[in-house]
């Protein structure tokens, strides 16, 4: 600074302080000094500094704001609101701190403190910058239920899960409905693959009689044989339980799904393999299940004999959907049920250069140290280990392309280690908290995985790895039932999906993702499912055309 304009400085200071000394001694009142306004220096929510966003924090939080300047104790009320929930306030250090604590705050609920710039001190200056500190608190750690033992706990949830596709189940088809929030009168071909695949489980978990069962499948195998919709011997992926009319999936997926068709099968197959007496009703249902598998035209879907199966077929459109199967996704069972067939098989270069795509669909990365032998970065959403194996077990199964063992395990281990690190920072990711996969998303659906995470836990993806990471999958059960089980637990199991970062919890149930719990738990258990999948005679020839190797070929 120039010395002229530092002594015009001093002067003025000097100048100022002499009226101001005049003015007292003539006995007149003081000029106040101008106010100065003030920003917040920092606040703490449980001892957390200056964090905008607090994830998890007590229902009874300690918020604690700093300032540089002595606070007007009347601006406060009106200044400091924290919505939809009332607070206490303490002074403290001359009123330059403030200690806020709520009042009634409840369990995963989310709040905001607002200190707005009318908040002044007791100078009569103003908060410069306003500051909103949002609080999301914790879930309610207490359990909701009794503790039983973990087979007790697991015969409930298959148990409770069961009854999506028995009581649930339409009453006229037997088939599954597509989920519980739609018009009742969808029924899924897929979804009803897997719901007839757990009927096996509940005759021998005493959930229902064999006789039961058997009547329920009789419903279905007629309905299938004699009402339903078929293109080239397959199905679409929605049809009308009541009349069997094809619902179109959407504008050009109104024909076959062959993958959907798929599921079907397998489930079929299995439930041949269970029903295995002399007795007449069971073989005449061997006899239907065996006629439905063989009309099934799969080597058609190759369209003009390419070394590739397409997905659809419509009887408008003809090819328009043109999507090739192609792995490494869900659709290893659609080649194997295509090379099982004993009328319309395929030999094993459509799955090598189909569905392989001449090894285009190895990965060879490793994620969280777990090598990854197929598919996507980080493995992609947990189904894609799930549904191929309900009935293909995958102990001791290779090709030359993978360990299929290696490859569900380690997709799962790194689904799990993923929702551990929480990248992304969602509150509630942790070692029993865990599970990527499709499903119901708030406003809509989502293939939630690793990369493409929006914070939405499913319990079907940890639940249905019960054969892969069975402490980790007992750990999140627990935590679903025990811990969340008010919200998450209901009249069909555990709902669809949540999110605890934003809360919300699914209303819905879906066939694709209630089967996949009852029938992994059950392998897990058990083996049946694979045991009698394994155990047909068509499908080891069909997997053995395809160059698989196992010990349960």
């Amino acid at each position: 600074m120039p010395a002229l304009d530092m002594k015009k400085k001093v002067v003025a200071v000097l100048l100022f302080h002499a009226i101001l000394i005049s003015a007292c001694k003539k006995g007149s009142d003081p000029i106040p000094l101008p106010a100065t306004d003030f920003t917040i220096s920092k606040w703490e929510v449980d001892g957390v500094i200056n964090q905008n966003d607090n994830k998890g924090t007590k229902i009874n939080p300690v918020i604690r704001l700093y300032f540089p300047a002595v606070i007007n104790r009347a601006s406060v009320a009106s200044s400091i609101v924290l919505q939809t929930a009332n607070y206490t306030v303490r002074y403290e250090n001359g009123d330059s701190i403030l200690v806020i604590q709520p009042t009634s705050l409840s369990w995963l609920s989310k709040y905001k403190l607002t200190i707005s710039n009318t908040l002044k001190s007791n100078t009569g200056g103003n908060l410069l910058f306003p500051v909103d500190i949002n609080l999301l608190t914790r879930y309610n750690p207490s359990d909701k239920f009794p503790r039983i033992s973990d087979n007790e706990l697991l015969d409930k949830v298959q148990q409770q899960t069961f009854k999506y596709f028995w009581d649930y189940g339409h009453p006229v088809s037997g088939l599954a409905r597509e989920r519980s929030n739609a018009t009742p009168e969808t029924v899924t071909s897929g979804g009803s693959g897997f719901g007839i695949m757990s009927i096996p489980v509940a005759i021998n978990r005493n959930f229902i009689t064999r006789t039961a069962g058997l009547q329920r499948m009789q419903t279905i195998v007629s309905f299938l044989k004699n009402t339903a919709q078929k293109f080239h011997g397959a199905f679409p992926h929605w049809l009308n339980g009541s009349t069997g009319a094809v619902i179109p999936f959407s504008t050009y997926d109104d024909g076959a799904d062959l993958v959907e068709t798929s599921y079907l099968m397998a489930g079929l197959l299995t439930v041949r393999q269970y029903f295995n007496s002399n007795d007449v009703a069971e073989t005449a249902l061997r006899a239907d299940i065996n006629s439905l598998f063989n009309a099934v035209e799969w080597s058609w879907f190759r369209s003009n004999n390419q070394n590739v199966l397409y997905w659809h077929w419509s009887p408008n459109y003809n090819w328009q959907m043109n999507l090739k199967i192609q792995g490494w996704n869900e659709c290893l069972i659609t080649y194997i049920m295509a090379a099982s067939s004993t009328t319309y098989g395929i030999p094993q270069s459509v799955y090598k250069e189909g569905f392989a795509r001449n090894g285009a669909m190895q990965n060879g990365g490793t994620y969280y140290g777990y090598p990854l032998p197929l598919g996507a970065s980080y493995g992609g959403p947990l189904f894609l280990a799930h549904y191929s194996f309900l009935g293909v077990n995958p102990y001791g199964l290779s090709d030359t392309y993978a360990n299929y063992e290696t490859q569900v395990t380690n997709h799962t281990k790194i689904n799990l280690e993923y929702c551990k690190a929480n990248p992304a920072n969602w509150y509630g990711y942790s070692g029993e908290c865990w599970g990527l996969t499709a499903s119901d998303v708030p406003n809509g659906y989502n293939a939630n995985g690793p990369t493409n995470d929006i914070g939405v836990i499913s319990p079907t993806a940890a639940l249905s790895s019960f054969p892969y990471t069975p402490v980790e999958s007992m750990q999140a059960l627990k935590f679903f039932y025990y811990v969340l089980g008010d919200k998450l637990w209901g009249e069909y199991g555990f709902k669809d999906a949540f999110l605890l970062n934003d809360p919300w919890f699914a209303g819905s149930y879906l066939a694709i993702d209630q089967g996949p719990i009852i029938i992994m738990i059950e392998n897990y258990r058990s083996g049946l499912l694979w045991d009698l999948f394994m155990s047909c005679p068509e499908v080891k020839t069909g997997m053995q055309i395809l160059g698989f190797s196992s010990p349960h070929l």
